[in-house]
């Protein structure tokens, strides 16, 4: 009987060290999964790790508090302080969950002689690869508190982009949302009612009246046929989404959709510059800072296509030219980064060019949802209007011959 030392998570989003007796690791591991705890490593008692997981990211990690540890490293480390006594101090500082156990497993790796940012990429994903590289450029150059910087600034812009996308598409969203659900209350609530008050009337229905009544009687007496096959429907939507085939093919019809495809590609281009300005800036090559930065491209279709690209760096090809052959980037943005090549300036100006689409973008969407509001609006006021006016049409048309 051999004892082991086991790093788990618990069903409640927990991680503990835990020792546990076994004859053998898979017979421990075994019963650890039967149990239900989530194996990030285990290791025989003061001996070798037979198996690393790594700790996933089964709780995101909070911006404003990963921000804010980086910021306090950087002044710490800036201030003279050693690594290992900064990440102990900052450690102790964080309220216990899953960023605290996160930091302390990296200060743990620290301490046993890994470097910063590999113990930050043995963390199995929980940070993003643009993180750990900056790390390790910091380190290779010497200047650590400069980069945790820049990959700061470079963290907050890219969230404020997010929160504006966001707020700018929230309302509209409301909008269709509130004005689907009146449309399908009305259509099978309040139009039948009111359909029931004009089967007594023996006098001919108007056109209109009868058109809509008919929509809402097929809609409400065919609800158990039109339903189930529109959840089944919208489940293998969903199951399919899931797939890789599904990813890629919704994300290459985005493309395709008018604006929306070109606001894709440009929010692409400035997050794109961003990161290889922030990696080119730490002192990581071109080749490695691209592959990198490739990886922040969350459009499937345009990612496939930074692989054309880095073969190309990778041959010796001019880094300008080799970003045409991905055939999506704008004009503009080429003709700058070219420049930028050419000069010896290739940093300052990816920082450009991020700036001027990060502008554009903002432009662009402000202008976008000042059009798409007024039309949800008018649209749906449309639809509101003509299912009314065909249910006070009978009214109407009563009190005038009884006038």
């Amino acid at each position: 009987m051999a004892e082991f030392d086991c790093r788990l998570g618990t069903s409640t989003g927990e991680v503990v060290n835990r020792t546990y007796e076994a004859e053998a690791l898979a017979e421990l591991q075994t019963r650890l999964e039967r149990e239900g705890y989530k194996i990030f490593s285990i290791s025989k008692k003061g001996g070798q790790t037979l198996l690393s997981k790594g700790l996933k990211a089964t709780r995101r990690l909070s911006i404003e508090d990963f921000l804010v540890f980086n910021q306090q490293l950087a002044t710490m480390l800036r201030a003279g302080l050693p690594i290992l006594q900064a990440l102990g101090i900052l450690t102790k500082r964080q309220k216990a969950g899953f960023f605290r156990t996160v930091l302390e497993d990296v200060e743990t790796k620290v301490r046993s002689g890994t470097a910063l940012s590999e113990a930050f990429a043995a963390q199995g994903g929980v940070f993003p690869r643009l993180y750990t590289a900056s790390i390790l450029a910091g380190e290779r150059s010497g200047d650590l508190d400069n980069v945790l910087l820049r990959y700061v600034n470079y963290t907050k812009t890219i969230t404020e982009l997010r929160r504006k996308l966001k707020k700018t598409l929230i309302y509209p969203a409301i909008l269709i949302i509130a004005s689907v659900g009146l449309v399908i209350l009305m259509t099978t609530y309040v139009i039948p009612k009111f359909a029931s008050l004009y089967e007594s009337s023996s006098s001919k229905l108007p056109y209109l009246t009868e058109l809509v009544v008919g929509v809402s009687n097929a809609i409400t007496n065919n609800l158990t046929i039109i339903v189930p096959p529109l959840f089944v429907l919208l489940v293998a939507t969903a199951l399919w989404r899931q797939t890789d085939q599904g990813k890629m093919k919704i994300d290459e019809w985005m493309l395709k959709l008018p604006l929306v495809g070109d606001l894709i590609r440009q929010n692409t281009t400035a997050q794109l510059s961003r990161s290889l300005a922030t990696l080119l800036a730490g002192g990581i090559t071109l080749l490695e800072a691209f592959e990198i930065a490739s990886e922040s491209v969350t459009n499937r279709s345009l990612r496939k296509s930074m692989l054309t690209v880095a073969s190309r760096i990778r041959t010796g090809q001019a880094f300008t030219e080799s970003l045409q052959e991905a055939g999506w980037l704008p004009p503009l943005a080429l003709d700058m980064i070219g420049v930028g090549e050419k000069s010896g300036s290739l940093r300052e100006m990816l920082d450009e060019v991020a700036n001027f689409y990060d502008a554009e973008l903002d432009v662009k969407l402000t202008a976008l949802t000042s059009i798409i509001e007024p039309i949800i609006l008018v649209v749906m006021g449309s639809v509101v209007m003509v299912i009314l006016l065909s249910m006070y049409l009978p009214i109407l048309e009563l009190m005038r011959k009884n006038v």
